[in-house]
């Protein structure tokens, strides 16, 4: 994991539908969420939050500097605005930093692709992976090695990871983070190509039923 994210919150007195008016003011209300305890209602800078969201995502515990108090958390729940694509509210649930959580990963191809270099199309239908682990033993993100991705059919699961000391990977095993597809362009014009062979058959064989049966014809009339 790399280096502490350290986030500065306040106390959030505006609930409920007051809570738009912090939106416009370009200030983003959240709540924390602690076992145990009620939740705590606080706010932060939307566009500071934008850039620590981005950041830590839901696998990178944050530092969160709530008045006097300090409290590990991570991000749980995000929730967007569907048009603009903005922070609405965020959801933190303190964390202890001895108890193992449970995160989500993403999961990052090397670049190096041989199926690529064959013009072939890599689908990556799995972009995040979920683990178990104590916070400061969570991973930024896993590097697949891509190279074993060379011909159509080719594909990789959460089987053909490996997770680093301490952490344990706990999506199925059989999800498929990437395959190899043949190009669209190519399989239409595969299509094509056969559409065209099939016709060229069936003229084949209607000119040959007419030869024979003109055979026939010929014979009758003798």
């Amino acid at each position: 994991m790399s280096d502490a994210i350290v986030l500065e919150v306040e106390e959030r007195t505006e609930l409920g539908k007051a809570a738009r008016r912090l939106r416009k003011e370009g200030v983003l209300p959240a709540n924390i969420y602690e076992r145990g305890q009620a939740s705590q209602a606080v706010k932060v800078p939307a566009n500071v939050m934008t850039k620590v969201y981005e950041h830590a995502g839901k696998h990178h515990p944050i530092e969160l500097h709530v008045g006097k108090d300090t409290k590990l958390a991570m991000i749980k729940d995000v929730d967007i605005d569907p048009v603009k694509g903005l922070l609405r509210h965020v959801a933190f649930h303190a964390v202890n930093k001895n108890e193992t959580v449970e995160a989500e990963v993403p999961v990052r191809l090397t670049e190096d692709i041989p199926a690529e270099r064959a013009s072939l199309m890599v689908l990556t239908p799995t972009s995040e992976v979920t683990v178990e682990a104590i916070p400061s033993k969570l991973p930024d993100e896993f590097v697949v090695d891509a190279g074993s991705l060379i011909g159509i059919g080719d594909r990789l699961t959460v089987a053909d990871m490996k997770a680093p000391e301490g952490v344990e990977i706990t999506s199925d095993p059989e999800l498929v983070l990437a395959y190899v597809e043949e190009p669209k362009d190519q399989i239409a014009a595969a299509a094509a190509e056969a559409a065209e062979a099939e016709e060229e058959t069936a003229e084949g064989a209607e000119a040959k039923v007419d030869a024979e049966h003109g055979d026939v014809e010929n014979t009758e009339s003798q």
